[in-house]
């Protein structure tokens, strides 16, 4: 098992040539049977979808956020919608990766710009699959690196990765750049993590990742590491602050202009004390079975963080799940959408995939009956969220 007090000396051995093919053919491996799962719970949506009149590739590629993301690789960035007085949507609250993704693509092809949306969407979650696969099988061997993968695609809100949203870009900047982090790959870790700083507001997590690693690595060694180390951590939070300062100068504000965007959608950091009112006001009141699953997923994430820091899991995976917590749990608004903005936090799953991997190998029948029920509950919840529910996610 690999802590973070056993990250790899400075500066890193060049990998071979066949390490990286016996890396890469089980990674594809890994997100092939990603890949399997997703297209299962993709054809339940549609099933679900078609029984109740709606048309399962519009869901997937134009619900909710994804007409914002499809408007700005069309036309830019400048939309703002008014739905109701003393709320303000504008399109400079999303972040610039996907879209700009989507936009490159349909230059390069004739798919339209929804059809562009998913396989953008769609290809970085195989990439993020792989990426996820090399981080668990790199820290406890290649049976708990796939099964990390396949339990990332069987979350309940995994139906988020066959749409047209921007978690799968995050997610795979994200994996690829704590998997060079462990290896110690810090230049090309900080341009991930910038590249993930680009996708969502929460890609900032992989930066502090960055930097928690970086800083225990100079403090281990007494300030004598590589100058790769040091551009990787210079790198690693320039996406994420580089377009929050051009939101702000854009909006008048170089400092506060990107917070107040978001407190106008009626998104803000108040350290929880908006999601506590509102798991208060679950509590005593009737509400629809959405946000009650949102609060279990919520407080299941939190459970498995106490988890990952009690198997002493390596720092950057630590920082990097708390950081998206942090600002999951810590932000008011919009409380349905908190497990969504927790599938980034793959490393949460470790503890599941090794003991199910355990599991399998001493009593196979004991994995199989937990894995196949979250297999169907991952199907029939990401339909009811996403074809029969009206809330957004």
């Amino acid at each position: 098992m690999t802590s973070a007090s056993t990250l790899p000396p400075f500066p890193p051995v060049a990998e071979p040539d066949t390490a990286r093919k016996a890396l890469l053919r089980p990674a594809v491996t890994a997100a092939a049977l990603f890949a399997a799962v997703r297209v299962a719970g993709a054809a339940v949506v549609a099933v679900t979808a078609w029984t109740h009149g709606r048309h399962p590739v519009a869901l997937l590629a134009r619900s909710w956020d994804s007409p914002w993301y499809l408007r700005i690789a069309a036309h830019g960035y400048g939309f703002v919608e008014r739905p109701r007085p003393g709320v303000v949507h504008d399109d400079l609250a999303f972040f610039p990766l996907y879209p700009t993704l989507i936009r490159s693509l349909r230059l390069l092809t004739p798919l339209s710009g929804g059809g562009a949306g998913l396989v953008v969407a769609w290809c970085a979650a195989a990439v993020a699959a792989g990426g996820i696969y090399a981080v668990g099988a790199r820290l406890h061997g290649r049976a708990v690196g796939t099964a990390l993968a396949v339990l990332w695609g069987l979350l309940p809100h995994s139906v988020v990765l066959s749409m047209g949203y921007s978690e799968p870009v995050l997610t795979a900047c994200a994996a690829w750049a704590l998997y060079a982090v462990l290896a110690g790959h810090w230049v090309r870790a900080g341009a991930l993590a910038a590249l993930a700083g680009l996708a969502r507001p929460n890609g900032l997590a992989v930066a502090v990742a960055v930097l928690a690693a970086a800083g225990a690595a100079v403090y281990r060694s007494r300030g004598r590491v590589s100058h790769r180390l040091w551009t990787g951590a210079a790198l690693a939070p320039l996406g994420w602050t580089g377009y929050v300062l051009w939101v702000g100068h854009r909006t008048g504000d170089p400092l506060g202009g990107y917070l107040r965007l978001q407190r106008l959608w009626g998104s803000r950091f108040d350290f929880g004390m908006g999601a506590l009112r509102f798991v208060k006001h679950l509590l005593l009141h009737k509400e629809a079975f959405l946000f009650f699953g949102a609060l279990t997923i919520v407080a299941a994430g939190l459970l498995l963080y106490a988890l990952l820091v009690l198997d002493r899991a390596p720092l950057p995976l630590v920082a990097y799940s708390g950081a998206l917590l942090v600002v999951a749990c810590g932000g008011s608004g919009f409380f349905q959408c908190k497990p969504r903005f927790l599938l980034p936090a793959f490393p949460l799953l470790l503890p599941l995939a090794r003991v199910l991997v355990r599991t399998a190998r001493a009593r196979p029948w004991h994995a199989a009956v937990p894995a196949c029920a979250l297999t169907g509950l991952s199907f029939a919840y990401g339909a009811y969220l996403l074809a029969i529910t009206h809330t957004p996610l």
